[in-house]
């Protein structure tokens, strides 16, 4: 593994995800127009579906490092059945965005791809080895099945998926680099964060097009198996990473359960979306996030290997920066 090649993994995946987004753009803008509802930021319909040249990005570069360096892969075929569940995810949401799938279909089909994707760990592979085997493994279902939808629910203004992912990816790779993950998955970490950077442009206020469901789940997909792997050896680090989506997410999950609401009906009650309709911008919005996902990193690589109490301080840091943030985004709220 060379240091070139670590820097042209995400600029191969930026160039090609520009690419097939501009070779995509009139096909998309013709058959997946995103019309305003009650849970959307834009008020004329916009082009989804973005997440298709994000996908094949990733699937390009990997395949090209597959032939050129077959060596730094030590299990192809686990990676390749990784793979093929993000494909058929992305097939999921492809439907759901052109043809809304109804919520108990769509969540059976998405936790089918889950359990491929969870099968397809090393059987060894523990995080927390006091519970049985198959407990264990449920937990990881439902963790992950719960990121894929979470971060389909938190794509609710532009870039916002692009503040939260970057940075993810970016420590994950970086972490990657030192050990800490198998060399195939630092290079998914690379891939994907350079797809998601070759993204940005298009979707940056005010957007001209989305990422769609084709995208968010299947990134959703590959972040959760990333941050299995990285749970094994340092499951606190893991925890930090998408703290902040994790605490938006479920928090506003778990207040509309208690207001009665209908939770598979669109809404604009994230706390994000509180704070741009009582007046901050979208780059104001997105700007907090991504600083704090940085800062999240940050934490998380000062919990590697740390004694239990600073990575309990690590937590305890990363869960005031992450309150921080939501009581800023409250405050802002419509009255």
């Amino acid at each position: 593994m060379t240091p070139a090649a670590v820097i042209l993994v995400p600029i191969a995946a930026a160039v090609i995800t520009a690419g097939a987004i501009l070779l995509l753009f009139q096909l998309l803008r013709r058959y997946a127009l995103a019309r305003p509802n009650a849970r959307s930021s834009h008020r004329v319909p916009t082009p989804q579906g973005g997440g298709i040249a994000v996908l094949i990005a990733v699937i390009a570069v990997l395949v090209a490092l597959v032939l050129m360096m077959p060596q730094l892969f030590g299990d192809p075929v686990r990676l390749g059945i990784v793979v093929a569940a993000a494909v058929a995810l992305a097939i999921v949401g492809a439907i759901d965005d052109i043809r809304p799938i109804e919520p108990g279909p769509r969540l059976i089909l998405q936790a089918i791809t889950v359990v491929v994707m969870i099968a397809a760990l090393p059987p060894a592979l523990r995080l927390v080895p006091m519970l049985p085997w198959w407990i264990e493994r449920a937990l990881m279902a439902f963790g992950v099945l719960w990121l894929v939808n979470l971060v389909n629910f938190m794509d609710g203004i532009d870039l916002i998926t692009v503040a939260e992912v970057v940075p993810v990816t970016a420590a994950l790779a970086l972490f990657g680099w030192y050990g800490a993950l198998p060399a195939d998955a630092m290079f998914v970490a690379l891939a994907l964060c350079g797809a998601m950077l070759g993204f940005a442009p298009f979707n940056r206020p005010v957007a001209r097009l989305f990422l769609g469901d084709v995208g968010s789940l299947p990134v959703g997909l590959l972040i959760g198996w990333l941050l299995i792997l990285l749970a094994q050896q340092h499951l606190v680090s893991a925890i930090l990473l998408p703290l902040y989506y994790f605490a938006d997410a479920t928090i506003t999950l778990l207040r509309r359960l208690l207001r009665g609401e209908r939770i598979t009906q669109a809404h604009r009650a994230h706390f994000y979306q509180q704070a741009v309709d009582g007046g901050m911008t979208v780059r104001q919005a997105v700007f907090r996030i991504f600083v704090v996902n940085v800062t999240l990193g940050i934490l998380a690589a000062a919990a590697f290997d740390s004694a239990s109490w600073l990575q309990a301080l690590t937590l305890i840091a990363g869960a005031a920066a992450v309150g921080f943030l939501l009581s800023g985004f409250s405050q802002r709220a419509p009255r």
